[in-house]
């Protein structure tokens, strides 16, 4: 979980998911990261361990307008539920979703990290 964790840190502070965030999403949950040395970073997590990490990153909590929420609607002091609570409105599971982590895919590509495909189903 540390690897997972150093790998967001990363993200954010080159802002390689900016615009991108349920892509990210859609990545983290269902797909297989390898880091550009080959070493396994995620096998895909569930979405209370993806809220968890956003919560320990500090991640941007504006990143929710770009799943169409307002900040403002969600649970303002629980970060954990607030983050698990955006998750859950995400459609994370939508064509739109993995057409998104397609794109954060190819980003990630540049810089050697391999991402898996998208889930069949």
């Amino acid at each position: 979980m540390d690897r997972l964790r150093d790998f967001l840190n990363a993200l954010k502070q080159q802002a390689l998911a900016a615009g991108n965030f349920l892509g990210l999403l859609h990545v983290l949950i269902g797909r297989r990261i390898l880091a550009p040395d080959d070493t396994p970073l995620s096998a895909g997590i569930s979405w209370r361990e993806l809220a968890g990490l956003l919560k320990q990153v500090r991640w941007d909590k504006e990143a929710v307008r770009e799943l169409g929420l307002d900040p403002a609607s969600l649970p303002p002091r629980d970060r954990h539920k607030y983050w698990y609570t955006a998750i859950g409105q995400s459609s994370v599971g939508s064509d739109k979703a993995a057409r998104a982590g397609d794109e954060l895919a190819k980003r990630l590509a540049k810089l050697g990290y391999k991402v898996g495909p998208r889930p069949r189903g």
